[in-house]
């Protein structure tokens, strides 16, 4: 693997070198970057060279090995507790307790048991490969089969996430697919011990290393999105800004997974009991994850009800709120002076990932699907309705991969979906959308059987 140590040592040798050859201090680092690039460049693709041998041992891998390696990576997690948290406090005690990210970061062993029951959930799904999807023979007796296979060698560019390492693999592994993992400087000591943990456990099993964590220093990243013919996918999962530049810098072809810019329409017909459960478990659950609510949408005929809905969002949760005028003139005399602001033209659109929420009012159901429709990211969106005419509207003319009706949008997550976990979600529209788990990495190949046909 990447040795960072030996880096800085080559990086150390080449400017005392270059010292003793130049005086000139800026010749001296241009040609020491330079050369630490190339030797970077040239490390990375020898991984991923040595990982595209390594996968294509896994046909032979059947399916009852698979699910032991996953059961005995679950076991190792839970062993490993105490190691991988004080990797992870090493990552913590870098970043700022106020940065969003820092709940994205934070492991602890509950979270670590989550993580554990996940792998086991994946272990016990079935196989994604080898179904038949479609089967015919031609009238020539051509027999024809297409069946699911694998997508080949996968990379994940993530950001703050450790947990996204074991979800990674454990779907990868499941699928067929060998992965390459891009984690971020903030998760540097975290990603670490969990990948020597997995090869720990592939080797154990007798096979060889199945996943490549890459460097994590930020230069590394084009190395990987230009690795065409040792990549067969990207998946990017994190801010707007990462996932951008990996679709517009990528050589290799990229599955989009998009940021959460989330609403949640309270309809004139809303169950206020309801809306107020649905809009505190879709904001206040984690705050930092895709699926927290970023906008609130309210019908013009409930504004009254506001201080309801967001009642202990001010005392409870210090939760910020940008306001429209109207939404502005119903809260300020029932929520907490220093946490209420006007809205302005950045609040709507924002993916905040954090202790904040916009709120919008809206004439009618309409005047909602167009804000949704002018806002939303096209990940999650929900109604909260007691009429079924408008509940049905909504659904229908919502375009995210996500749409649900008096429900929290927390739900849009693989694991709840029953998919055992995920490795993004999706807000594309080509090979997949929504929560991706098994299905969503493979592919198919077809498969066709003859007995001496030629084409006149």
């Amino acid at each position: 693997m990447y040795s960072l140590v030996f880096v800085r040592e080559a990086k150390e040798y080449i400017l005392d070198t270059a010292l003793k050859l130049s005086n000139s201090h800026s010749l001296i680092l241009c040609f020491s970057q330079t050369l630490q690039s190339d030797f970077m460049k040239k490390t990375i693709i020898a991984n991923l060279h040595r990982l595209r041998q390594n996968a294509r041992s896994m046909p032979g891998i059947s399916p009852k090995k698979i699910n032991a390696v996953l059961n005995d990576l679950a076991a190792a997690a839970e062993a490993n507790t105490a190691a991988i948290l004080a990797e992870n406090k090493k990552d913590l005690d870098r970043m700022d307790a106020s940065n969003p990210k820092y709940d994205r970061l934070l492991l602890d062993e509950g979270r670590i048991k989550n993580i554990a029951a996940d792998l086991r959930n994946v272990a016990a799904l079935p196989s994604p490969l080898n179904i038949v999807l479609e089967e015919r023979t031609l009238p020539n007796g051509l027999q024809l089969k297409k069946t699911s296979v694998p997508l080949g060698t996968i990379g994940i560019v993530f950001e703050s996430r450790p947990n996204v390492t074991f979800d990674v693999f454990s779907l990868c592994f499941k699928s067929g697919n060998a992965s390459v993992l891009k984690g971020s400087r903030d998760a540097h000591f975290s990603n670490i011990a969990i990948v020597e943990i997995i090869k720990k456990i592939l080797a154990d099993h007798g096979l060889p290393p199945l996943v490549y964590l890459a460097p994590s220093e930020r230069e590394s990243l084009k190395h990987i999105l230009e690795a065409d013919g040792y990549i067969d996918t990207i998946i990017p999962r994190g801010s707007q800004g990462l996932i951008g530049f990996v679709r517009e810098n990528a050589k290799v072809p990229v599955i989009e997974t998009g940021a959460g810019i989330v609403h949640v329409y309270v309809d004139k017909s809303a169950d206020l009991q309801k809306a107020a459960a649905i809009v505190k478990n879709s904001k206040t659950r984690r705050v930092s994850v895709c699926n927290a609510l970023d906008a609130l949408l309210v019908h013009e005929e409930r504004l009254a009800d506001l201080p309801a809905i967001l009642d202990g969002f001010d005392t409870e949760f210090n939760c910020g709120i940008y306001a429209d005028e109207r939404a502005f003139s119903f809260l300020k005399n029932h929520y907490r002076g220093q946490l209420l602001h006007p809205a302005d033209g950045q609040s709507f659109g924002t993916e905040f990932l954090s202790m904040n929420m916009a709120i919008k009012t809206v004439a009618s159901i309409d005047e909602a699907l167009d804000h949704v429709f002018a806002h939303s990211s096209k990940h999650t969106e929900s109604i909260v309705a007691e009429d079924e005419t408008a509940i049905e509207k909504y659904l229908a003319n919502v375009d995210a991969a996500v749409v649900l009706s008096n429900a929290a949008t927390c739900f849009t997550d693989g694991a709840q979906f029953g998919l055992g976990a995920e490795i993004g979600i999706s807000t594309q529209k080509l090979h997949a959308r929504g929560p991706m788990a098994l299905r969503e990495l493979t592919s198919y190949k077809w498969v066709i059987r003859g007995d001496g046909q030629v084409r006149g």
